[in-house]
C-alpha cells in the first residue's frame, strides 16, 4: 500500500480528448518514422546518402509539423 495521498487539486488536468489525433501530430510522427527507417537502412548497409537522406527527412518532418502547428492544424496551445 502506498503512503503518497493525491489530492484532486494536485492532479494535473487532463489531456484534451483530441490529443495526438491532429494532423500536425500525425505528419510529424510518420514524417520521424520513415526517416528513422530510411536511417537505420543507410547505417546498415553503410551508405552515407541514404544516411543523411534519413536525417533530411526527419529534419524536413519537424519543421512540417511546426508550420502545420502554426496553421491551426495541431493542439492548441492553452
Amino acid at each position: 500500500m502506498s503512503s503518497v495521498h493525491l489530492e484532486p487539486q494536485d492532479l494535473p488536468d487532463p489531456a484534451s480528448p483530441n490529443h495526438g489525433m491532429t494532423l500536425a501530430a500525425w505528419v510529424l510522427n510518420v514524417g520521424i518514422v520513415i526517416g528513422a527507417i530510411v536511417a537505420g537502412t543507410g547505417m546498415m548497409i553503410e551508405a552515407g546518402a541514404v544516411l543523411w537522406t534519413g536525417v533530411v527527412i526527419i529534419g524536413l518532418a519537424l519543421i512540417s509539423g511546426g508550420v502545420l502547428r502554426a496553421l491551426g492544424y495541431g493542439q492548441p496551445l492553452k
